[in-house]
């Protein structure tokens, strides 16, 4: 092996010059979105099941999904449901082999992220 001196080098030199990007960073988010969605799920399910079970488990579910701690995931929950569908319709657009473009598909990361914002607060305040 040859005799490298390694001490003198940085160890990854890209996370010095690395400039996080809106493709990159939303792709990031609907992975953690998915994610997230699969835990306001299970919370729905245990409430279906809690009400199916009896009324001691339903007013136990019950409690924690119309606590403030229940409303803040669901509220999130809600968030991430318009996130994730308008990113799904990204991909559709992409796999389409339209707007790939760096610009134009940073500019509808950033609508996007908008108008998932204004749907949650639409979905909260009317329904």
């Amino acid at each position: 092996m040859a005799d490298v001196n390694r001490g003198n080098r940085p160890l990854s030199p890209h996370m010095t010059i690395y400039r996080p990007q809106w493709t990159s960073m939303t792709s990031i988010l609907t992975r953690i979105t998915g994610n997230a969605l699969i835990v306001g799920s299970i919370l729905i399910i245990w409430w279906f099941i809690a009400a199916a079970t009896g009324p001691e488990a339903y007013a136990r579910a019950n409690g924690v999904i119309t606590s403030w701690f229940g409303d803040i995931v669901m509220f999130l929950s809600v968030w991430a449901l318009w996130y994730h569908m308008a990113f799904g319709i990204r991909h559709l657009i992409w796999d389409s082999g339209h707007m790939l473009d760096v610009e134009r598909s940073e500019t509808y990361a950033q609508a996007a992220i908008i108008v998932a914002t204004l749907l949650t607060i639409f979905t909260a305040v009317v329904l």
